[in-house]
């Protein structure tokens, strides 16, 4: 067989195949070959560049967007909501949605779950999610930070680990204290308490972490929750280069951990045992998060992120800013 005779019969069989959509085998009865053959011509073909694959990316979704931000932070996954507007409103909605989404199409079986407080994210999440189809059930939900506060907020932390758990027909572990107590005192009495420790002894065995990431001023929920600092620890952690937090627990521009006196106040899972987490999934949006969104993925705190495009584009904006050298440097 001539060169442009095996072309034509590859293109002939190609034609069958994707264009009026014939089996191999029905193929291989039409034009007289065994199917092996068929299937051979069939990858010659795209080989040969006569079959190309195109990929056409539906609007509002962002593959390379996600591509680059898994490249340039080490991400495991990166998922980007698409938002209309960039309005507060729109993007934690749709972000939440987003994570809901994310969640569900990708827990394992016997999963230990863990989940934060005061996050509007998380709580836009667990109102989208649907309940888990049956036969995958094992999993266990963690709170991760204390969620004892003022009560008309108390039940935001209580539902979101209660809800959640509900939905993935879970075993729910609360974590049954304040996220701040009023002393590092009070904080090694809580922690003494043989309830809390059944709680916390799962932080190591998390499979899974879903947290908001904070900016360095309290969020509207946690503001509300009575869970907040004092303008003196506020002044503190910024001198100290703090940039924003995870569970109350918080870290620089390079996602180091700021060790205030603070911290000594907290009851939850800290920032290393977060980072030894398999899957930590940080879900936030917005642009007064940025700069700690990318403390937490420049600290390796997360590995998958769930964010706006807004947010990405500025994500990927910096990292190219990074890159830039320095004219004084090419000088010399």
């Amino acid at each position: 067989m001539t060169n442009i005779d095996r072309l034509r019969l590859m293109t002939k069989v190609a034609r069958l195949y994707h264009e009026r959509g014939l089996r191999q085998s029905v193929i291989a009865d039409q034009l007289s070959l065994s199917q092996a053959m068929v299937s051979r011509l069939l990858a010659a073909a795209q080989n040969e560049g006569i079959v190309r694959t195109t990929v056409m990316t539906p609007r509002g979704v962002y593959p390379e967007l996600e591509d680059e931000l898994e490249r340039r932070y080490g991400l495991k996954d990166a998922v980007i909501a698409d938002c209309a507007v960039n309005t507060r409103d729109q993007i934690l909605r749709e972000v939440g949605s987003a994570a809901a989404t994310y969640l569900e199409t990708t827990l394992g079986s016997d999963e230990v779950i863990g989940i934060s407080s005061w996050s509007e994210t998380l709580l836009r999440m667990v109102g989208s999610m649907q309940p888990l189809r049956r036969g995958r059930d094992g999993h266990h939900v963690v709170q991760i930070l204390g969620g004892i506060g003022k009560p008309n907020a108390e039940a935001h932390a209580t539902r979101l680990t209660e809800q959640l758990a509900s939905l993935l027909r879970a075993d729910p572990h609360f974590l049954q204290a304040p996220g701040v107590t009023v002393s590092p005192e009070a904080t090694a009495a809580h922690l003494a308490d043989p309830l809390l420790q059944q709680t916390a002894v799962y932080f190591d065995k998390l499979t899974v972490a879903l947290v908001g990431i904070g900016a360095l001023h309290p969020s509207r929920l946690l503001g509300e929750s009575g869970n907040v600092f004092s303008d003196n620890e506020l002044r503190e952690l910024e001198r100290l280069g703090a940039v924003g937090d995870i569970s109350l627990r918080f870290f620089d521009r390079a996602g180091h951990p700021v060790m205030s006196p603070f911290n000594e106040r907290v009851i939850g899972m800290s920032l290393d045992q977060l980072r030894r987490v398999p899957r930590s999934i940080g879900i936030a949006g917005t642009s007064e998060k940025h700069d700690a969104i990318r403390g937490a993925l420049e600290g390796g705190l997360i590995n998958v992120l769930i964010t706006d495009r807004f947010t990405a584009e500025r994500l990927i904006d910096d990292g190219d800013a990074a890159r830039v050298v320095p004219l004084r440097e090419v000088s010399a």
